[in-house]
């Protein structure tokens, strides 16, 4: 497996710190709003990741943070005349509620800032200790030329980002790229206490804590947004590494924009330029099945461009699936019942995992996926499948379009639900030919018309009448 790793500007082969295990964590949520589907992007890709490195025999334990205290948080509680605790709940159920809708499995951990302060206090010591840090009136900042390798991630130069610095200037700082491990207390705002006065956390330390408590001082793969290249992930190695002189992360892992159209072109999708759709609304417009497949058709380092028509060709995609799906049950009842193998299905696999291995490569993956339907449709066209051929069909379904990728429902848990489903069906196609043999064609119209409405379409043929399911999403 390779991984191109943004620390080395290079695919690398994937070699954890200790086989079989692996350690990722994710940045995740800032709890002060509903996540757009912008972020989603990344909640996505690296949900594929972590699914497909189980897929291929790994023993990951996935961190995902939660920021519960931050500048926003504090303005959201202000606005509406609550708590910051108060945002910071409501907003992190949302969140879980969110993800379990899109499909997204539940983090080993999802530590929050405020729970960790002990932690981060006790970073922020060693720093100062080791002369990488110092207090200024109450606050404590990072000194970024004490670290000799700060911009080995982003590329990026001191002297460069002093000459164009775009970053907060104060007068309590010695340098004005330093940035903040430890803030003073302001007026109306929570706060700690600390050997330094009260405060509360900086935003990067937060994760350099977290990570070092829940996944130790090195982490095989640290991932999230473009965005976070620099400066936070930039800091999270400078402060990391000073304080335990160690590599922090092997492989780094970085995810393109969601772009949307903006005036006359695609900007990144972002709240400050108000140019955004919250999960929630996408999700009561498209299935989480067809977001999924929209997403990872793309890659995960290239931008992706969010439109209604793409979505809507991702649902149209995700039915070929679904039907094709359904239809491995009818034609499994048909089959012979023989353990020989007439089709070969190795070779979809060999595709499909030549690609993951190659950097995530989920598009060519997919295809992989729907080339396997379109030859086993054709192969059923032409011979008569064994029983082991429509075995070996549902697991390599269930094992990339269900375990890996989640945007097919998984059969084995809802197919007593499928099951009952089609009998009712069934029965109504039996009430629906006795009308029919009745001459009473009115009330047997009245049953096709209303199946139809609900997505069931039915088709008359010589030997009896079948159905074909069309979903359809509010």
């Amino acid at each position: 497996m390779k991984i191109y790793n943004t620390l080395t500007k290079k695919k690398e082969e994937f070699y954890p710190l200790n086989p079989p295990k692996v350690t990722m964590y994710v940045c995740g949520p800032t709890v002060y709003d509903f996540f757009h589907i912008g972020n989603a992007r990344s909640f996505l890709l690296s949900d594929m990741i972590r699914k497909y490195l189980i897929y291929k025999g790994y023993d990951l334990k996935f961190v995902m943070n939660l920021t519960d205290i931050d500048d926003k948080i504090i303005r959201k509680a202000q606005e509406e005349n609550i708590s910051f605790s108060d945002v910071a709940k409501k907003y992190s159920e949302a969140f879980f509620e969110d993800i379990e809708k899109l499909k997204i499995k539940k983090a080993d951990a999802n530590p929050k800032a405020t729970e960790h302060i002990a932690e981060i206090i006790s970073l922020i010591q060693i720093l100062i200790e080791k002369g990488y840090a110092y207090v200024s009136e109450g606050d404590v900042y990072y000194d970024v030329s004490k670290f000799a390798e700060y911009g080995k991630l982003s590329g990026k130069k001191i002297d460069e980002l002093e000459a164009g610095a775009r970053v907060e200037v104060s007068e309590h700082k010695k340098n004005p790229l330093d940035f903040a491990l430890w803030k003073k207390a302001k007026e109306n705002e929570p706060f700690w206490d600390s050997p330094w006065g009260k405060g509360r956390p900086g935003w990067h330390i937060e994760c350099s804590a977290m990570s070092q408590k829940h996944l130790g001082e090195t982490i095989d793969i640290h991932a999230g947004g473009s965005d976070l290249i620099f400066p936070h992930h930039e800091n999270e190695i400078a402060q990391s590494e000073a304080a335990c002189g160690k590599q922090f992360v092997r492989y780094w892992i970085h995810f393109g924009f969601l772009n949307i159209l903006t005036g006359d072109k695609f900007e990144k999708m972002s709240k400050s330029l108000g140019n955004f759709f919250t999960a929630r609304e996408i999700l009561k417009k498209y299935s989480a099945g067809a977001i999924r497949l929209f997403m990872f058709q793309t890659k995960y380092s290239a931008p992706l461009n969010f439109s209604e028509d793409a979505l809507i060709a991702s649902q149209k995609g995700l039915e070929k699936v679904l039907n094709f799906s359904e239809n491995l049950d009818v034609i499994e009842k048909k089959a012979k019942n023989s353990n020989e193998i007439s089709f070969d299905i190795k070779k979809y696999f060999l595709d499909f995992d030549s690609a993951m291995d190659d950097d995530f490569n989920s598009p060519q993956a997919i295809a992989a996926i729907f080339d396997f339907i379109r030859d086993f449709n054709s192969f059923v066209a032409q011979k008569e499948p064994t029983l082991l051929d429509v075995k070996n069909a549902k697991a390599f379904l269930q094992k990339t379009a269900v375990d890996v990728f989640a945007f097919l429902a998984d059969n084995n848990k809802t197919s007593s639900f499928v099951s009952i489903e089609d009998d009712l069906i069934n029965i109504l196609i039996d009430v629906r030919q006795k009308l029919k043999n009745q001459k009473n064609y009115e009330l047997a119209d009245f049953i096709r018309n209303s199946l139809n409405k609900i997505g069931i379409v039915l088709q008359d043929g010589k030997e009896g009448t079948t159905f074909k399911k069309e979903r359809k999403y509010e």
